[in-house]
């Protein structure tokens, strides 16, 4: 079968179809985006057709992919799929230490509708190359795309070119794109068309224009810290199609890129040394007497919280000082105050099962207020209630006893 060319950037990912119906070769590039869709039309025809003629095929249908032998993907390489009814897409950036190693990605479909799954592999083989990576690297943040939106072919290359104009380099590639879920963004609302965002990270052969170092001037910076627009003359070219945050930006140059080497240990091959067989232990053990154990652990806490437990019933049940105590050290109009509350508190629980009687003595003076002498009531205890009036006049109250009331000179006077 011929091969079939397709383009990402200006690098073109080669790939050939074998004799085997399940399996694809791709060559991508290190240091290059690689992209491969995952067509729904490739897999349909594993799967039976609608049970009545004429109705259209639009199975829901999912992936699955992992490295062949193992759970997951490579690290390198990403797998989106918005919808059933949408095609996946697997895109990462692989490196230089994955030349030259077939990788055999096993990719699963899933048929909602019949319940049946097709199986295809596809192999990845990694191709080095000279040109790569390329020296200036340019990481932009899009608000306005999600991941799916941006690798597309058309979207992505629309992208390079305006990128294209703004820098003026020979070469140009998109190196990597990441979206912003992966970088600790959160879920937009689903209001207002929000999309998630995402990294797109390009590289070319030339030091970056003066239009991208416009970012990097201190009122640009200050504006960006105070969470406002940076002023750039060339955003005008990006934003018909693509809203950039300006203040995201990232200007990598890795020939000043100081490597770090760190000193790590061997981690050998995994594999325990061989030390002999495993030798149990003997049969002929002397048995073991716990009666120590036990009254270590259970004996000697159980001791400590009942001589606890006596302390504390002897303070609390032999240390009462008792009522006559408790009345000698009160004052006495302090017991005066507390028998007549106490008084008008039984008269009122009496008052609840009869309301027709006289008046409680709760709402009259209960005691003298300089002497602390019990005040007897207005009314006698065979006095008529029924003929009393609702407000009581001066004729009323004339068995009631006055206050006396302390002058100004200090003398009391009734």
């Amino acid at each position: 079968m011929a091969p079939v060319g397709i383009f990402v950037g200006l690098v073109v990912v080669v790939t050939i179809l074998s004799k085997s119906h399940a399996d694809r070769n791709v060559y991508p590039s290190a240091g290059v985006l690689f992209v491969h869709v995952l067509e729904r039309e490739h897999f349909k025809g594993e799967f039976p057709p609608y049970p009545k003629a004429g109705d259209s095929s639009n199975d829901p249908i999912t992936f699955n992919t992992n490295l062949k032998g193992y759970p997951d993907r490579p690290g390198w390489l990403r797998y989106i799929q918005r919808t059933s009814h949408s095609d996946g897409v697997l895109y990462g950036s692989p490196t230089a230490d994955h030349v030259g190693k077939p990788t055999i990605i096993e990719i699963t479909a899933y048929n909602k509708r019949t319940f049946e799954t097709a199986r295809h592999n596809l192999v990845i083989n990694i191709m080095s190359t000279e040109e790569f990576p390329l020296p200036y690297q340019a990481e932009f943040f899009i608000k306005n795309m999600n991941v799916e939106e941006m690798l597309a072919s058309e979207v992505l290359g629309d992208f390079l070119g305006a990128v294209k104009n703004v820098w003026q380099p020979e070469r140009l590639n998109a190196i990597n794109i990441t979206s912003a879920l992966d970088r600790g963004g959160r879920v937009p609302l689903p209001i207002n068309d929000l999309k998630e965002g995402v990294y797109v990270m390009v590289g070319a052969d030339v030091p970056f224009s003066s239009c991208l170092r416009e970012v990097e001037t201190p009122q640009n910076q200050l504006r960006c810290s105070q969470e406002m627009e940076p002023v750039i003359s060339c955003d005008k070219k990006f934003r018909a199609q693509f809203n950039i945050d300006w203040c995201k930006i990232s200007l990598v140059d890795i020939t000043k890129v100081v490597p770090v080497h760190s000193n790590r240990p061997d981690p050998g091959t995994g594999v325990l040394p061989d030390i002999g067989e495993y030798n149990p232990p003997s049969e002929l053990l002397k048995s073991r007497d716990y009666f120590a154990d036990f009254l270590i652990t259970l004996a000697v806490p159980s001791a400590v919280a009942l001589v606890l437990f006596i302390i504390l019933g002897y303070s609390m049940c032999c240390r009462r000082e008792g009522l006559e105590k408790r009345n000698m050290q009160t004052p006495d109009i302090q017991l005066v105050h507390h028998s007549s509350i106490q008084k008008s508190s039984k008269e009122l629980r009496s008052m609840s099962k009869n309301r027709e009687i006289s008046w409680p003595l709760s709402t009259l003076p209960v005691f003298h207020p300089v002497s602390g002498e019990v005040v007897p009531p207005i009314h006698p205890d065979n006095y008529e209630t029924t003929s009393m009036p609702l407000m009581q006049t001066q004729t009323n109250l004339q068995n009631q006893i006055q206050i006396p009331q302390q002058q100004i000179s200090g003398k009391w006077y009734s």
